[in-house]
């Protein structure tokens, strides 16, 4: 048996590295002609194109190891069919299931491998060449906002800003409501600016208004500046909702984010199936390889361009799938959990079931 695996191994990973290659050299191309008709509309110097692709080959490689992976082994064990070398496998009594125990292994390994790629790699390289396209493109990301509206978690301070200036870290137009925890309202601060010190907002040209110790009236207090340490929401809360990517942040910075949009009142049902998702990704080389395993047995003939067919196929409705459910799941049809892991819990149970029905 230990021989039978080491002859499977060695057809496999030599066709497993050259699909990864092939697969990086097309999601670059298509990247690159997505994007020249603006390289050349803004004279971007053929080093900043280098240095982009450079960037985004980690991206690439992340996309392409499950495509690879499910190609890969479908077509070793078309090959294999072709050959009638699995009429002899068989024939000795290795049945399927023990066969594609050294692919079941390769794909585990590659869940645990791919997520700390993505975290360690991946994340970084890509945000690294957002940020150079947007400068060769001289288009920056727009984090400045209008009319923000966001509140903290206890409820208690509600805050109503005409604009927010990202550059200056700054607001303006700034209406504060400041509640106790039965929702009585404490104070009402109307200021015409305030600015970020690091730790908290600093008002200026404030009116306070705030009830008088019988609770009978309301008192105007009319002050130059306002130090409240309260008022520590941290800027980002104020950016566009969509200035920030979970897919540039690594699986910690994204669970602070969708926990400060949950603690702001703000909409975060999309962050959060975008957080899910990076852990759903990394399941996919164990459902691959089930999935292969299986369809493998199936091809007996033009078995490189059905094997390419069949993997390009199923990758593409898993992610129209996800992409549904993803969609399902922002706009509150879906649970962020079910949103990011639909796709991958249904292709799990049909590698499962395509198993039990292969051949063996």
């Amino acid at each position: 048996m230990k021989t039978i695996y080491i002859v499977l191994l060695k057809v496999f990973t030599p066709v497993f590295v050259v699909t990864i290659f092939f697969f990086v050299l097309i999601f670059q191309l298509m990247d690159l002609f997505a994007s020249i008709q603006h390289y050349v509309a803004n004279n971007v110097s053929l080093m900043d194109i280098l240095a982009i692709m450079y960037y985004y080959t980690p991206k690439c490689i992340s996309y392409s190891i499950p495509v690879g992976f499910l190609f890969s082994i479908t077509f070793v064990l078309g090959l294999f069919y072709t050959n009638n070398e699995m009429i002899a496998i068989f024939g000795s009594g290795i049945s399927l299931y023990r066969l594609s125990v050294p692919f079941i292994i390769i794909g585990a390994v590659l869940c645990f491998s791919v997520f700390f790629f993505e975290e360690e790699m991946v994340i970084p390289s890509f945000a690294e060449k957002n940020s150079l396209y947007k400068k060769v493109m001289k288009s920056p990301e727009p984090f400045s906002n209008y009319n923000v509206a966001i509140k903290t978690a206890d409820n208690t301070i509600v805050y109503q800003v005409n604009y927010y200036n990202d550059i200056q870290k700054t607001l303006t137009g700034i209406t504060i409501l400041e509640r106790d925890n039965s929702a009585n309202l404490v104070n009402r601060y109307e200021a015409d600016t305030a600015s970020w010190n690091g730790q908290n907002w600093v008002l200026a040209n404030v009116k306070r208004y705030h009830w008088s110790d019988d609770k009978k009236i309301f008192i105007v207090e009319n002050l130059e500046t306002l130090d409240y340490a309260k008022l520590d929401e941290k800027p980002e809360l104020f950016q566009r909702s969509s200035s920030r990517r979970i897919e540039e942040m690594n699986y910690r910075d994204a669970f602070e984010w969708v926990t400060a949009l949950r603690k702001a009142g703000q909409s975060y049902q999309g962050a959060l199936s975008e957080y899910f998702k990076k852990f759903a990704f990394a399941m996919t080389p164990i459902i691959v390889a089930l999935i292969s395993c299986s369809i493998g047995g199936i091809l007996r003939r033009n078995v490189l361009l059905l094997s390419l067919c069949a993997a390009i196929g199923l990758v593409v409705v898993y992610y129209v799938v996800q992409m549904i459910t993803m969609a399902m799941a922002t706009n509150g049809h879906l649970l962020p959990f079910w949103g990011a892991f639909t796709a991958p819990f249904l292709f799990f149970v049909f590698g499962i079931l395509l198993m039990r029905w292969a051949r063996t």
